[in-house]
């Protein structure tokens, strides 16, 4: 296999396969990719919420105990 390559020009080697890979798989390769940055939003957005959350929290039973009385 590697006799089979090694005798073909240097343009095959480094231009048409890869460019042949990527008809082939490219589809895949863009659901995957789509479905990577999708759930990195996802997983961005979740933190975002809880830090969100945790802000609101202290700040709402600081300003509680700081006044003595409840909601």
């Amino acid at each position: 296999m590697k006799e089979a390559f090694k005798t073909l020009p240097w343009w095959v080697r480094w231009i048409a396969i890869p460019a042949i890979a990527l008809v082939v798989f490219g589809g895949i390769l863009v659901t995957v990719l789509a479905w990577v940055v999708g759930l990195l939003f996802r997983v961005l957005l979740f933190a975002a919420l809880v830090a969100l959350l945790i802000f609101v929290v202290r700040k709402v039973t600081s300003s509680s105990s700081s006044s003595g009385g409840g909601w």
